[in-house]
């Protein structure tokens, strides 16, 4: 989620500052110009000033025109500003260098027909740093006896002004850069606040997922809707714990108090069958009938007992554990006329011995239950990563993709399969077993026929178990 998360915040916030910082970095370059223009500005005025003297054209140069003029010069070597002061039909009165004239376009030529109009130039085109050939325009009107008679412009190269923008951009680049930074921290700071409670509750959530009924969330952090959250899902928590509870409590129960009735009938059948003539059809049904109802109750029990006991887990050696079962149950394998192997080495895996043997009973008798008189079953016992895997496969009809969706589920079995001793509890039991230890088993096709079963337990100690080696 925090992957989805920040980069919504991030490109937010980055939005925000070059929100700011276009329009800030315009600002200052507008204000650096305009601090050229004023004192453009003021220059053209002072030279206005010394061309109001000047004596009439046509009467030869004076002293007041040589003056303005040594001025200018003056200014030009300075400051490298071209700079004059022109009648209305551009005839130069005195100018800098003494070739430049009146452009006949751009810039310099609408800055001095403003000025013929009486006004100042105060809003030139903003240059930019990229601009390399831009000028900087500025004129004043020379006014005697309130007409225009001369225009004072300046034409000034912008590469100090250039560089002192793209100084004051880069100063706020970096302060952009700086907030971003900052912003990026606060986002993390942010999410993780935001996140820790959800990461928690998906934690404790998962927990009770996988059968760890008694996890919780600590509800001491994150916003007050998440707290809120989080107080609801220990309510949640603890009424699914009770009712589970109260179901295991009442199948216990049930198992064991049916128990006792049903042994009563069983004997009373039994003595019912000894009035009876020898081979009574009718009663060898009801005394089967009986005994499958005796084995319901006992894997009933079985299950509830199972769901209910927490695992004893400890480093167990899994193969030589699979290989006493496969030895345990190899005389019934041979009394049917199955092949019953064991394979693999010694692998180690944190599992509880005695529910992983009972769970390996369940997958074995299974297995030789629907196997035929001269098919294999075969036993694996292999490390995968961090699990260690038992797998178990048989020579059987198999199952249908349908019928491996529904296999382990309780009291189910195959319709091709009701004829056969069972009360479909038994795969039941062996997962309840095995998800209490942190284990799993699954169900695939085994080729080219028959049922493949994997029983997976986990290699890494749970917490609080002593470390051990690893094989």
């Amino acid at each position: 989620m925090r992957t989805r998360l920040l980069p919504l915040l991030l490109v937010l916030m980055a939005g925000v500052l070059l929100a700011l910082g276009f329009p800030l970095a315009a600002s200052l370059a507008a204000a650096r110009q305009q601090t050229v223009v004023v004192d453009r500005i003021d220059d053209t005025a002072r030279f206005a000033a010394l061309a109001q003297f000047v004596t009439e054209r046509g009467t030869g140069i004076d002293e007041r025109q040589s003056t303005l003029h040594g001025e200018l010069v003056r200014y030009h070597e300075v400051y490298g500003i071209e700079v004059g002061v022109f009648y209305r039909d551009t005839t130069a009165m005195a100018r800098a260098p003494k070739d430049w004239d009146v452009p006949q376009r751009g810039e310099p030529r609408r800055a001095f027909r403003e000025a013929l109009l009486g006004r100042r130039s105060h809003d030139p085109p903003q240059v930019w740093p990229w601009q390399r050939n831009a000028r900087l325009a500025v004129a004043s009107p020379v006014v005697r006896d309130g007409d225009v008679v001369a225009v004072v412009l300046t034409d000034s190269p912008t590469g100090q002004l250039r560089s002192r923008i793209l100084h004051g951009w880069l100063l706020i680049a970096a302060g952009e850069v700086a907030a971003m930074l900052l912003a990026v921290g606060a986002a993390f700071r942010l999410t993780g606040w935001v996140l820790k409670p959800v990461k928690v509750l998906d934690a404790a959530t998962h927990d009770i997922a996988t059968g760890r009924l008694n996890s919780r969330v600590a509800a001491a952090g994150g916003p007050p809707e998440l707290r809120r959250l989080a107080h609801s899902f220990n309510e949640m928590a603890d009424n699914v714990e009770e009712v589970l509870e109260q179901q295991r409590a009442f199948v216990a129960d049930a198992s064991h108090q049916l128990r006792n009735p049903l042994a009563a009938l069983l004997l009373r059948i039994e003595l019912l069958a000894l009035e009876l003539p020898p081979g009574n059809d009718e009663i060898a049904s009801v005394r089967t009938e009986g005994k499958r109802l005796a084995q319901v109750l006992d894997d009933l029990l079985d299950l509830a007992l199972a769901e209910h006991a927490p695992a004893d887990l400890r480093l167990t050696d899994i193969g030589e554990l699979a290989g006493e079962r496969v030895a345990a149950w190899r005389p019934l394998a041979d009394e049917k006329g199955v092949r019953l192997t064991g394979h693999g080495s010694a692998v180690t895996a944190w599992a509880d011995p005695v529910a992983l043997s009972s769970a390996l009973d369940a997958v074995i008798d299974n297995a030789l239950k629907f196997t035929p008189a001269g098919e294999e079953v075969t036993v694996t016992v292999a490390a995968d990563g961090d699990t260690s895997t038992i797998v178990v496969t048989d020579g059987g009809p198999g199952l249908t993709d349908d019928e491996l969706t529904r296999v382990g589920d309780r009291f189910w079995r195959s319709n091709r399969h009701q004829n056969v001793k069972g009360s479909g509890l038994g795969l039941s039991i062996s997962r309840a077993l095995l998800t209490a230890g942190g284990g799993s088993i699954t169900y695939s096709h085994h080729e080219p026929h028959g049922l493949r079963v994997t029983v997976s337990v986990p290699r890494s100690a749970p917490e609080g178990a002593p470390a051990g080696p690893r094989a």
